[in-house]
């Protein structure tokens, strides 16, 4: 029997040291495990922080790319509504010079009937020609006996006139035009000091 609690103690010491052995190894894999876990933790949400990064970034980049974009489309709208606003002023000024000379082959005196009939189609033609670029939106810019504006007249002489008030157009040397409201040519003119 003392063969037999020898043996026991003996299994009973192997046993107890195995087990202090194993919870040793629990505790250390316990511990390697929690220590897992917060690495894990730790680099997840490292990922978790970096693709959140990565999403702002993508969104913010969308957006502006969303915003240059709808402020393209609107610059395009407003230059085709430009251009269709103005598609006559290329027109209307190759024509000045035309209407131009036609004013100063207007400002004859006839002396014939020929030369009178002659003066009637230029004044017809010339008509003509007003009448179109008016339906087109194009004015000619009344000047005489209105005050000066700069943005309308171009002042090439002053005058010292008495009973006309103060920086009143006296005299017009060319006409100007408008389109719509662009000025295409100011009206030179002669203004009073």
């Amino acid at each position: 029997m003392k063969e037999e609690t020898i043996l026991k103690e003996e299994q009973v010491e192997e046993t107890q040291a195995e087990m202090e052995e194993t919870e040793a190894a629990v505790e250390e894999t316990e511990t390697n495990h929690d220590e897992d876990t917060s690495n894990v933790e730790e680099s997840n949400s490292q990922e978790v922080i970096e693709l959140k990064e990565k999403v702002e970034a993508a969104e913010n980049k969308y957006l502006r790319l969303y915003a240059d974009f709808d402020n393209y489309r609107r610059r395009v709208k407003l230059d085709q509504e430009a251009s269709e606003k103005y598609r006559a002023e290329s027109l209307l000024s190759n024509l000045l010079p035309a209407i131009d000379n036609l004013e100063r082959a207007m400002q004859i005196n006839p002396d014939n009937e020929q030369t009178k009939a002659l003066l009637t189609g230029v004044e017809m033609v010339y008509r003509g020609i007003l009448d179109a670029l008016e339906s087109e939106g194009a004015k000619q810019i009344e000047a005489v006996n209105n005050e000066f504006d700069p943005h309308l007249h171009q002042a090439v002489m002053q005058t010292e006139e008495e009973g006309v008030e103060s920086n009143i157009v006296v005299e017009e040397f060319q006409k100007g035009y408008i389109l719509k409201d662009r000025v295409i040519r100011p009206s030179m003119v002669k203004v009073n000091k």
